[in-house]
């Protein structure tokens, strides 16, 4: 059962399903057609792929959830694993009747699992998946260091932890001290939380999330033969300025997954498929969302 809200920005209407394990799961919703599920990334909620949302809105019913722990979904829970974002996928298709689902970076290497497990899931994109393949005690090891810093109240320095574990800055950020950068990011998260209106999802109010993000990452690691049994078509995204570490996998699921395709856009970087923000000046949603149209319109 649903709980039905008033239309919000852009249209969205607002939905909520409760997954297995009781939690309760909101997802937006634009559009008319065949259904699609659009799952967002890391640092995230279901409002920054509404731009991708409205260019597909004419021909797709297109649904937004919000991951569970940020935006109007519930909690974590105590025992959080690749599992619960799998029971809460499903629980959205099966309200909806969708069975096409897009995934960015963390919430593409879940939607990879779920398909493994939901027959509902006809096809699947995923844009740059974090499926770790190398140097995985590097690229896990930072979340030991940013749960201190968060218990200790620590948010921007927790921030950088995360940044330069996963490699996801600009590479002058290994030469710059820490402490700078500390700084640095702190006023961004000040100035960001003065400017921020009714429920815009904060750098400060997102950081705690990345901790169940580098759990996911490190549950998964090293895992890329157990998708050889995906049936759904897929398709493989990146941009060619995408993170290199993730690089790997794409290269490897294209091996590895039956029915799949690859496509690597010139000059878009990770977050290509999120809106235009200050915090995202890159995005490209409307190159990103032109191959999903293509894809979920093609037959199989």
């Amino acid at each position: 059962m649903t709980i039905q809200e008033r239309p919000q920005a852009a249209e969205l209407a607002t939905s909520f399903v409760t997954s297995d394990d009781g939690t309760r799961i909101a997802f937006h919703t634009i559009g008319r057609g065949p259904g699609v599920v659009l799952l967002h990334g890391s640092m995230e909620t279901a409002r920054n792929h509404v731009t991708m949302a409205e260019e597909l809105a004419d021909a797709f019913t297109v649904h937004l959830p919000d991951r569970r722990g940020r935006g109007q979904s519930g909690p974590y829970g105590d025992d959080y694993s690749v599992r619960k974002e799998v029971e809460d996928l499903d629980a959205v298709l099966k309200e909806t009747g969708a069975h096409y689902v897009f995934g960015v970076s963390a919430s593409g290497v879940a939607v990879l699992q779920a398909a493994r497990t939901l027959p509902a899931i006809h096809k699947v994109a995923v844009y740059e998946p974090a499926l770790l393949l190398e140097d995985i005690p590097q690229l896990t090891g930072w979340i030991d260091r940013f749960d201190r810093e968060m218990a200790e109240g620590k948010v921007a320095a927790a921030l950088v932890t995360s940044m330069l574990g996963l490699r996801l800055g600009p590479p002058i950020m290994n030469v710059m001290p820490r402490g700078l950068l500390t700084w640095l990011t702190g006023l961004l998260t000040k100035s960001e939380d003065k400017n921020a209106k009714p429920g815009d999802a904060t750098m400060r109010m997102l950081a705690p999330t990345l901790h169940y993000e580098g759990m996911l990452m490190a549950e998964l690691a090293d895992t890329l033969d157990r998708f050889a049994d995906i049936q759904a078509e897929v398709l493989l995204l990146g941009g060619s300025k995408g993170l290199p570490f993730l690089k790997p996998a794409l290269s490897g699921l294209e091996k590895t997954i039956p029915h799949v395709e690859r496509i690597e856009f010139p000059g878009l970087d990770h977050d290509a498929s999120g809106d235009v923000s200050k915090r995202n000046p890159a995005g490209r949603p409307e190159i990103v969302a032109a191959e999903l149209r293509r894809f979920f319109t093609s037959a199989a």
